[in-house]
């Protein structure tokens, strides 16, 4: 695999190794022995999610407050999505920073985001499957949600704002500003 370094420290960009032929391709998603070596980080994937959307839909930015915090290895299966990892821990350097990928069914990218961080997507085109491993279980009492448009976090989602489809969660979360409880860079979460 190719492990690709982004502008905010601990977020990979992943590349796995695809063996294509006329039958067509083969890749492993996920090793548990090859991840750690390339990258360097030792954690155990508990949950697999999976979500399809459609054209537009926006979802995110979640994430999950300790003792649940999670990280997530983000791929696409099927269309193609910006992926958003947004930092939100107090004292970081790059705190309210964003790395946005495109992943997609064709470029096989995944995206790891650690704890201490938020996460969302939209679709692009079409229909999207996207599945992500997370490194902790979902715990509905930790679950928080920044607004996807904080006009201070400056992301450019690639779709007309007003056309966004968003859940009802979604849609009254609060800005990054206005969220009372988030991650302290000093911590380690993972400890």
């Amino acid at each position: 695999m190719i492990v690709t370094k982004t502008d905010i420290e601990g977020v990979l960009i992943i590349e796995p190794k695809i063996f294509g032929d006329q039958r067509g391709y083969f890749f492993e998603s996920f090793n548990e022995r090859d991840f750690a070596e390339a990258t360097g980080i030792v954690t155990r994937f508990v949950q697999d999610n999976e979500s399809r959307s459609t054209e537009g839909v926006v979802r995110g930015l979640h994430f999950q407050l300790p003792p649940y915090a999670q990280s997530k290895l983000v791929r696409v299966i099927e269309g193609e999505i910006l992926d958003v990892a947004v930092d939100i821990r107090r004292g970081s350097p790059t705190y309210g920073h964003h790395v946005a990928i495109r992943l997609s069914g064709e470029n096989h990218r995944q995206l790891f985001i650690p704890r201490g961080f938020a996460h969302g997507f939209v679709v692009l085109r079409g229909d999207a499957i996207v599945q992500y491993k997370c490194d902790n279980l979902y715990a509905p009492k930790c679950e928080c949600t920044i607004r996807w448009d904080d006009t201070t976090l400056n992301i450019a989602w690639g779709i007309d704002c007003h056309r966004a489809t968003l859940s009802p969660r979604d849609s009254k979360a609060q800005t990054l500003e206005e969220c009372d409880t988030l991650f302290d860079y000093n911590i380690d979460y993972y400890a």
